[in-house]
Order: structure tokens, then C-alpha cells, then sequence
């Protein structure tokens, strides 16, 4: 049978798109359709789509918050100092991220921590302030606790920060054990901060027995999803008061 160059009968080929599934989900370059806008070929986000979604914009120098007028501190970070010692974000949350971002958390494709790694190193500083990090430094994610790690089957945050690591080059060890999470607390996302911030005290702490790796360490602490921060900012408090010298903050998405 003669197939034209101009058509390919797409049913005929879902047998091999099942096929080859499995090595587009570990292989996000292999990809063959754009997420956002579905073109036909592209990676996972296209070039012209990552042109128009990722706007570098001027941020909070530590929380990571869009800022306008040439300021480089939020209102909030001026009246109360964050436990953190800077903070970056790639994108805003909001399309197409969003939408991504939950396909990563709860759809199990883990294979979307590279395409944020990736366009992680796009924000502006963070590529110069992994590079200064020591052999002795570390690269943590922020930790699950043992139930929702359970149900979910993997911690986004630490494959974010595996893939971050890995594209920068970075010499700072990593590790998903060192900081860990003892409260299973609820879920953040209908909380106001204040309830936010009471809803994630204590639930952090440092594993006891290596508390000495940190002391005097600067620590790169990465997670999805920045909103109110109070989860950075209780991981960062528990970092710090295990001795780590400064603590920064990385994060895919930052709500406004």
C-alpha cells in the first residue's frame, strides 16, 4: 500500500505511540508534540512557546516575588526579613505552567523535572550563584512526608533538584535525606499565609545524626511551587538553625 508523504493516518500509528511512550517520558527531547501549543514536531514546550511563557522579570531578591519599579525587595521581605538568603524563580504560575506543573506533581511524569531544570537555568543570577557553590555545599529538595510520598510515588522537588544539579554543573552535593519532613500536614492550597505559615511550623527538621555536615554549608533548597513560601521558609529555619551559613531559595513557578 502506497501511504502519501502529505498524510499518515494517525489510528494506525497508536499502537506505536504506546510503544514508544515510555522512552518519550524518560526522553523529553524525544518528544514529538509541543505541550502548550501542540505543534507538530517540537520538544515538550517549543521554542516559540518558551519565547512568549518565559519572561524574565524583575523579582524580589529574596522571595522571588514579580516586582515593578525598579525596586529589589518586596514590601513584605522589607518589614520582616526571610530566613533566605536570595531566591529565583523561572516562570509565573499561571498558563501554561499551571497546567504543567500539575501534569508533573500528580500525573507521575517525571520526566518534566529536565524541561524545568532547563528552563530554571534561564533565571537571571542562578546559573552564577550554583557555580559558586563548594564541594562541601549541598542541593536539597524540599522533603514529603513518608504518606504523601507514598501515595504520590516520587518527591517532584528532588527530581527537580537531581535535574538541576546535573544542567548546572553544580558540585554541591545532593540529597533527599538530610532534611526531612515529620508533619503530614494538610494541603496549603486553600489556606490563607497566615494559616499558611502555622500550618507548616515544626514540620521541618534536619536528620539528627548529620547536623554536622551543615554547619557553616551554604544550602540550595529547591522545590515546584513558591506561594506564600511559608514551606521554604519553615525548611529554611530548620536549615539554619542546624548551622547552615545562608540558605536560597529555587523554584520553578512563583504565584503573584
Amino acid at each position: 500500500m502506497k501511504v502519501s508523504a502529505e498524510y499518515i493516518d494517525t489510528m494506525a500509528l497508536q499502537p506505536l505511540l504506546r510503544l514508544i511512550e515510555p522512552a518519550l517520558r524518560l526522553f523529553p527531547s524525544l518528544a514529538s508534540q509541543c505541550a502548550v501549543c501542540h505543534s507538530w514536531p517540537a520538544r515538550r514546550v517549543c521554542a516559540p512557546c518558551i519565547g512568549r511563557f518565559v519572561q524574565i522579570l524583575p523579582r524580589c531578591r529574596t522571595c522571588a516575588l514579580a516586582l515593578s519599579g525598579g525596586l529589589s525587595q518586596c514590601a513584605a521581605c522589607v518589614r520582616q526579613s526571610p530566613p533566605l538568603h536570595a531566591a529565583f524563580a523561572a516562570v509565573s504560575y499561571g498558563f501554561p505552567w499551571s497546567e504543567l506543573i500539575a501534569s508533573y506533581k500528580f500525573g507521575t511524569d517525571a520526566a518534566w523535572a529536565s524541561v524545568f531544570g532547563e528552563l530554571l537555568m534561564r533565571a537571571p543570577g542562578l546559573s552564577a550563584h550554583l557555580a559558586g557553590l563548594q564541594a562541601d555545599d549541598w542541593l536539597l529538595p524540599i522533603p514529603l512526608s513518608a504518606q504523601r510520598l507514598q501515595s504520590r510515588g516520587y518527591n517532584q522537588a528532588w527530581q527537580l533538584a537531581k535535574a538541576l544539579g546535573a544542567q548546572s554543573g553544580a558540585r554541591a552535593k545532593s540529597d533527599a535525606g538530610l532534611l526531612l519532613r515529620i508533619k503530614d500536614t494538610p494541603p496549603q492550597t486553600r489556606l490563607e499565609r497566615h494559616a499558611r505559615l502555622q500550618n507548616v511550623e515544626g514540620a521541618f527538621v534536619v536528620e539528627p545524626l548529620r547536623r554536622a555536615g551543615l554547619e557553616g554549608r551554604r544550602v540550595v533548597l529547591v522545590d515546584d511551587v513558591m506561594t506564600s513560601g511559608a514551606s521554604l521558609f519553615a525548611a529554611a529555619r530548620a536549615l539554619r538553625d542546624a548551622g547552615a551559613s545562608e540558605v536560597t531559595g529555587v523554584v520553578f513557578a512563583r504565584t503573584e
